[in-house]
């Protein structure tokens, strides 16, 4: 089974409403999908709120939520999401955190976990992983690892790493769970520095006209 992994750019328009507008970013997730041959109606939108205290909050996905955020008003409010079926689509937004899909080609389950500061500062990056050990008995060292473009550490450093980047945190807590470093696959674009994609934290400092979501779409097939 194929893993197909996309990422949407500033040119496909946001993929999160930030002003109400929850029509227009339908639209847009919609208009993404089928550009790439990707029926909404099998994408779940992958949401998550920072209203509380616990980032690492996970959810494993079923026929029920096909279309959920898509088609229809979204219901999922989870850190990351599994999908243990083909042609179940996923759609992350993100504005600077990154997004990791983890992918166990033995079993082929799928895993798109959303690690930014608040998620890193609870080990996110290894209480995932730790999550399909327990739940699908996954071997990490198996495991394949995508991570989204992100934040750079020199715009974006975590204070409550020693300044460390994201990446950085996220790579070491993942091998921590027993993930292969060599298994792991980070992008070489810094969301700060490239106008192609949204950078919430660039818009905050004044440095862009406007603020938005890019996305990443991980299937099965």
């Amino acid at each position: 089974m194929s893993l197909q992994l996309l990422c949407s750019t500033v040119s496909d328009g946001s993929m999160k409403s930030l002003n109400g507008n929850q029509s227009a970013a339908r639209q847009n997730r919609i208009a993404f999908l089928q550009r790439h041959h990707i029926n909404p109606e099998d994408t779940t939108l992958h949401t998550l709120s920072y209203g509380g205290n616990n980032y690492r909050r996970y959810l494993t996905l079923d026929s029920t939520t096909k279309g959920d955020g898509i088609i229809r008003n979204s219901t999922i409010d989870a850190d990351a999401v599994v999908v243990a079926e083909p042609n179940h689509a996923v759609l992350l937004p993100l504005g600077d955190c990154v997004g990791a899909v983890i992918h166990d080609p033995t079993q082929n389950i799928l895993m798109i976990s959303h690690l930014g500061r608040h998620n890193l500062e609870q080990y996110g990056g290894t209480k995932c992983i730790q999550y399909l050990i327990d739940q699908y008995k996954v071997d990490p060292s198996t495991l394949i690892v995508q991570l989204s473009p992100a934040a750079g550490g020199e715009n974006y450093p975590l204070r409550a790493f020693n300044d460390r980047s994201m990446y950085d945190v996220t790579t070491e807590q993942l091998t921590t769970a027993g993930v292969l470093t060599e298994n792991i696959l980070t992008s070489s674009t810094d969301t700060t520095t490239h106008s192609d994609y949204y950078s919430h934290s660039e818009y905050l400092r004044g440095n862009r006209d406007k603020d938005g979501r890019f996305a990443i779409v991980a299937v099965m097939n």
